[in-house]
């Protein structure tokens, strides 16, 4: 995919699990900097979270919100009428991505998450 990722540490991260850019750093001189907020609950996350993750953000960054439990109507809506583009992801989305890209995926990941084929 060319980018390179970096995970926050554990604890308040203020929206930003993830900081992902093709200069592997994070630091923004590359426009293309994206920041994924990752929740893993019951519930399906809702318009306010959408709309805090988004206030959040950079004009040139893109934000990817990945929901293990989806997202309500009203959470669509906000993405859809935001100025920031915005993907939003359910735990298939993730599942699907892996397996599409696992043979481009680097020895690191493919430790950390083995996938074996059937």
């Amino acid at each position: 995919m060319g980018y390179k990722t970096q995970a926050s540490p554990p604890g308040s991260d203020r929206g930003k699990d993830i900081v992902s850019s093709p200069d592997g750093f994070g630091f923004g001189f590359e426009h293309q900097r994206i920041v994924v907020e990752v929740k893993h609950r019951k519930g399906q996350m809702g318009s306010q979270e959408i709309c805090g993750f988004l206030g959040g953000r950079h004009k040139d960054n893109r934000g990817l919100d990945v929901s293990t439990s989806g997202f309500t109507k009203d959470a669509q809506y906000e993405a859809d009428r935001a100025s920031t583009l915005l993907a939003m992801w359910t735990l298939d989305h993730v599942v699907r991505s892996l397996i599409e890209n696992y043979d481009a995926t680097d020895a690191e990941t493919k430790c950390i998450e083995p996938l074996k084929w059937l």
